[in-house]
């Protein structure tokens, strides 16, 4: 099927919805005006269409392989990839100084959104790339800058992040490899790494690694972990790539799906690495690469879903069945309850996105607290609702499909494999709740109630104009508030109980928030018809995952093990 490139819908969200228009005013992004951004979503469109979009079955059909220590990429892989690089597409939001266009975070979310409905597996090396220019960009030397970032931002060479190590998984603090200085500032690095994405490929000349590693004689946990930054091959005088580090591929994943990506386990024998950042603060250098990961994971999953909903919706329009007015089952209750969900949740879910990308956008180009704040409490939401609605879109897509969707020809079922670990890389869901009921509830509750503020003077706004529909925005919005106060003044163990269901609730609520927006935007248009359905349909699911949300911890532990075993 062929896919269509969201334009219209990117251009409604930022003209209307999520307060671009702040961004474009700064002086920082003064040069994303409409015409600017027009042009690349359109330009990234066509890349998305026409090369990205015919290369999604083949790379689930011949998956990347490792022959004689060497790894074969799908077929069209390499052509796909130096279209990307050639484009600039990895450059998006890269430093102008080192050859990026230095574009607002909100333009490249959307621009990875559209790779991540054509290409999923093939869109994971661009991304990973994206994130470690971001950490080197904050973190290196100007010597390392120099070499490393315009090769990383032109796709010649490509970066990859490593951090999971078979003993030491979320407990990333558990970690072993080590990193043993040597004569002339460089270190030795030694251990293992697993599930390294993109760990290796046959169509770049260099492949760059972020690896974690202990120096001699660091502390336990966390707060003895330091960076490096590991080549596969180690730059000569000239910045070409010269003779092949001591590291190697083991072995690749046999996977669920992501089939064009290839999954590495990594050996390093006394790899030469460079030290990023400062020794032993290795977690804060890496955290810089794996929020921009978190909210390039949310879209991922959503940009699943969007391709998996364009999948049903031809399915839908084109099977014929029953005797109504159009013939197909389009004209069906249930299917057009599916189609409207699987529509309405690819909103939500795209708009908490792109307001937590504005977010990141304004906090730099202001530097205000209140914008970090924002972008904080809304990255992990975007990551855990992103592809939480990749997930229940993509499932939602099989079964419009009916029996044909369990049928691997239709291409239905590949969405769904393909989108399932968005859920677990780079901090599994559960972890995302947890973060928000923790770290980001340590200011009180401060930046989680001034949003809630904002949403509810917006509210206020449209009353006189869609009173149907503020009314039960309102009082979602001061469930949610009352449930930020039990979470504030409750203890860990309780907020964690509660963590899963309370991040879901209020991405339940956010996404009436801003269905609510684009109601106002549009109120006699498809918009305002789509708001309904979320908010009369979908919204009162906040009140049983916010009631399950403040329960605490006790009925929880009082479930022993052995209950679970009988």
């Amino acid at each position: 099927m062929p896919y269509r490139a969201p334009i219209s819908e990117f251009r409604f969200l930022f003209d209307h919805v999520i307060g671009f228009d702040q961004v474009a005013q700064t002086d920082r992004f003064a040069e994303a005006t409409s015409e600017t951004v027009d042009a690349v979503l359109t330009e990234a469109g066509k890349l998305c269409e026409d090369i990205l979009a015919p290369l999604q079955r083949p790379g689930d059909l011949h998956p990347a392989r490792l022959e004689n220590g060497i790894v074969r990429t799908s077929p069209g892989y390499a052509s796909g990839f130096q279209a990307i690089a050639e484009g600039g597409w990895i450059a998006i939001a890269a430093d102008p100084d080192h050859g990026g266009m230095g574009l607002p975070m909100t333009v490249a979310s959307a621009v990875n959104e559209m790779m991540s409905s054509t290409c999923l597996s093939l869109q994971l090396a661009p991304l990973m790339t994206q994130g470690q220019i971001e950490a080197l960009e904050h973190h290196a030397s100007d010597d390392i800058k120099a070499l490393y970032l315009p090769k990383l931002i032109s796709g010649e060479w490509v970066g990859t992040m490593n951090l999971t190590e078979p003993q030491a998984g979320s407990d990333v603090g558990a970690l072993s490899t080590k990193a043993v200085p040597n004569d002339d500032g460089t270190y030795a690095i030694t251990g293992q790494k697993i599930y390294i994405s993109w760990g290796d490929n046959d169509f770049t000349e260099n492949v760059c690694h972020l690896v974690l590693a202990r120096l001699p004689g660091a502390v336990p946990g966390t707060k003895g972990i330091s960076l490096f930054l590991v080549p596969k091959r180690i730059p000569d005088e000239n910045g070409a790539p010269g003779v092949a580090n001591s590291l190697k591929v083991v072995s690749l994943e046999h996977k669920m799906g992501l089939h064009g990506s290839p999954t590495a386990v990594m050996q390093y024998d006394g790899a030469t690495g460079w030290l990023i950042g400062k020794e032993h603060d290795g977690m804060r250098a890496m955290f810089t690469m794996m929020n921009n990961a978190r909210l390039g994971v949310g879209v991922q999953g959503i940009g699943v879903a969007e391709g998996a909903y364009q999948h049903a919706l031809a399915y839908a329009e084109g099977r014929k069945q029953g005797r109504t007015e159009n013939n197909t089952i389009t004209d069906h209750a249930d299917v057009r309850r599916m189609l409207a969900t699987m529509k309405a949740d690819t909103f939500a879910a795209r708009a908490i996105a792109l307001a937590c990308a504005v977010a990141i956008d304004m906090e730099t180009a202001t530097d205000h607290p209140d914008w970090a704040a924002r972008a904080a409490l809304l990255t992990p939401i975007t990551k855990a609702f992103g592809t939480d609605t990749g997930i229940d879109v993509a499932g939602i897509g099989l079964q419009v499909h009916g029996g044909m969707g369990f049928v691997e020809e239709t291409g239905a079922a590949q969405f769904s494999r393909d989108v399932r670990v968005t859920a677990i890389y780079e901090g599994t869901n559960g972890i995302q709740a947890m973060d928000l009921v923790g770290r980001k509830l340590m200011d009180g509750g401060e930046a989680a109630y001034r949003l809630l503020d904002e949403m509810e003077a917006d509210a206020e706004a449209a009353r006189a104009i869609l009173p149907e529909l503020v009314d039960p925005v309102w009082q979602a919005c001061e469930t949610l508030r009352e449930t930020t106060e039990w979470m504030v003044a409750n203890g860990t163990q309780d907020r964690f109980a509660g963590s899963v269901p309370y991040l879901r609730g209020f991405a339940r609520v956010l996404g009436a928030h801003f269905h609510l927006k684009a109601a106002l935007a549009d109120p006699e248009g498809a918009h305002a018809r789509l708001a309904a359905f979320y908010i009369h349909r979908l919204l009162p699911e906040h009140v049983g995952l916010l009631a399950h949300a403040r329960q605490g911890a006790d009925d929880l532990y009082a479930i022993t093990v052995d209950d679970l075993v009988a």
